[in-house]
């Protein structure tokens, strides 16, 4: 199917064109046949030499603008127009909107239609289209006679056929331009779906939650699954009328971030302020505009699923004017706060491109539509001079921490993540790989880490004790004459120089395995009494020695409380 849409100045006879092209009247509402004039989008559709035309056919009138953007902002960005100006009158304002709108929004293939000529030559109509038509994205389009439906029909052939083919394996996105309820059905919404396709049973995303395609119809026809390009309805299982309206979108669950600022390049722009509304898809959202050189930085009163190539034009709806036409460079541009930080942005933007993020999950930049090209670590995508710089900063850093907590268990990861810069703690190991720092119990600390000179004393001074009584702790009074405090035990202990017996309780390094070999050699199963005489020890480590051995499975517990060796 294709799918074009009609512009041109009110009473132009747009819909009277599509009405004798397709045998149906494009407008719905009764307040439209008794009035004559299109207000909302109106849709029909023929067959012309085996190609499917569906048209959505858009009011002309000035006060119905936002109207006409929501049915041509959601095809496409390779779409189709029928472009109408009447022989009477030749060029109008409204003419004028149209084609502004369609050049803001990048529209490149068009067809013109000359109508009412049997009223009028329609020799000055056709100059003046070749003259507005020349200088925009619409330069020399073909131009037929309304009263010769056969040039028309020949020319909409050829129109449609230079279309390129849409992406079939793209994520949806549908934008909503009608939703209504039908008795026994439901909730149904409908719209141009530009790629992709849509099956009955597909789980969609709907601002923020799952729904379900209880059924699709084309054209009044029911489908089990229809494909871009096409004007499809909806019918969603469980969703209240209420909850969804024009400017929403179906889209397929995670593929999709809801972005609130975006950076965008501005085409052909006029003055710029806060009055603006941007007119994307369907949907019609004010913006607080940032000029950042050549680019703007847009504030959304309301977030928008859009991602890196998508159009869109801001209007100034109180002088009824397009302002500029936008492109999205960046969903998700980085902040501005810091001093210089919107003059590099905008020299950034430039050359009408935005880098990627130099850090982010692969998921994330589809969603925004960035290729995920660069180093992988898991589930991120990096740019590894980034990364590499990242390194150097994580390893200064750590070194400069450790010089100044000697007896610390090390730097926190935490603290590591921020001083790198990264967005999560996850990635700090992964960037820390081949420095020979060392990463445990959330601490990064240099490897080898040596005690400071006081500590080295005082744990020598342990040593010996332990070399001669090696079961007799220092008690808590000797341990504080040397001024080995929590931490400084720690330090050794981490060194390898000293083992933790119990909170304040430590012996040699190879206290471990001289208690194995002493226990080995009483008769088993043993008492805490036959083990503190073996040792020649106290309680007070005898106890927490042999639960250590418990917990290594060095030695096992009976139910009586006797130990035996494993």
């Amino acid at each position: 199917m294709y799918v074009v849409a009609t512009a041109g100045h009110v009473d132009h006879g747009k819909s009277t064109l599509v009405q004798r092209l397709t045998g149906r009247w494009p407008d719905r509402l009764a307040e439209e046949q008794r009035r004559g004039l299109t207000i909302d989008l109106g849709f029909a559709w023929t067959t012309v030499d085996g190609r499917e035309l569906a048209f959505v056919d858009v009011p002309g009138h000035e006060r119905f603008v936002g109207n006409m953007l929501a049915g041509c902002g959601a095809l496409p960005r390779e779409s189709a127009v029928m472009f109408v100006v009447a022989a009477t009158e030749g060029w109008m304002p409204q003419s004028d909107e149209h084609l502004a709108a369609l050049d803001a929004l990048g529209v490149r293939h068009a067809l013109v239609v000359i109508s009412k000529t049997d009223l009028a030559d329609p020799a000055d109509a056709v100059e003046q289209v070749r003259q507005r038509f020349s200088l925009t994205s619409l330069a020399d389009p073909p131009v037929a006679l309304g009263t010769d439906l056969d040039a028309v029909r020949a020319e909409l052939v050829g129109l449609v056929d230079r279309l390129p083919a849409p992406d079939l394996d793209a994520d949806v996105r549908l934008w909503v331009d009608r939703s209504f309820t039908i008795r026994g059905a439901g909730t149904v919404v409908t719209g141009t779906l530009a790629a992709g396709v849509l099956r009955v049973g597909d789980e969609l995303e709907l601002d923020g939650r799952r729904v379900t395609v209880r059924g699709l119809q084309s054209l009044e026809a029911d489908h089990d699954e229809v494909g871009a390009v096409a004007r499809v309805a909806v019918n969603l299982r469980r969703v209240d009328r209420q909850q969804v309206g024009r400017g929403d979108t179906l889209r397929t669950p995670g593929a999709w971030l809801d972005t609130a600022e975006v950076d965008v390049a501005l085409r052909s722009a006029g003055k710029l302020h806060d009055q603006l509304v941007l007119h994307v898809g369907s949907a019609a959202v004010p913006v607080h505009v940032r000029p950042l050189g050549e680019a703007a930085r847009l504030r959304l009163a309301r977030p928008l699923p859009l991602r890196v190539g998508d159009v869109g034009l801001l209007r100034d709806p109180g002088e009824h004017r397009i302002v500029a036409g936008v492109e999205v460079l960046d969903p998700r541009p980085p902040g501005l706060r810091r001093r210089g930080a919107a003059r590099a942005r905008a020299g950034e933007l430039a050359g009408g491109c935005a880098p990627p993020p130099v850090c982010a999950r692969s998921d994330d930049l589809r969603a925004m539509g960035f290729r995920a090209t660069g180093l992988r670590i898991g589930q991120w995508v990096v740019d590894p001079s980034w990364w590499a710089q990242r390194r150097d900063d994580a390893s200064r850093a750590v070194t400069s921490w450790s010089a100044q907590h000697s007896v610390a268990a090390g730097m926190p990861l935490e603290a590591v993540r921020q001083q790198a810069g990264l967005p999560a703690a996850d990635l700090v190991p992964a960037l820390l790989e081949g420095t020979g720092l060392v990463v445990a119990d959330g601490y990064v600390r240099p490897p080898n880490a040596t005690l400071p000179p006081r500590v080295e004393q005082a744990v020598r001074t342990v040593e010996e004790w332990l070399a001669a009584e090696p079961f007799r702790a220092p008690e808590a009074d000797e341990l504080a004459e040397l001024k080995l405090g929590p931490a400084e035990l720690a330090a050794a202990v981490r060194a390898g120089r000293l083992t933790k017996i119990a909170d304040g309780v430590v012996l040699g390094a190879d206290a471990l395995g001289k208690a194995t070999e002493l226990l080995k050699a009483l008769p088993q199963p043993f008492t805490v009494s036959d083990a503190k005489r073996a040792m020649g020890t106290t309680r007070r480590v005898a106890v927490p020695l042999l639960e250590v051995l418990d917990g290594r499975r060095i030695t096992r517990r009976g139910v009586d409380h006797t130990r035996t060796v494993v």
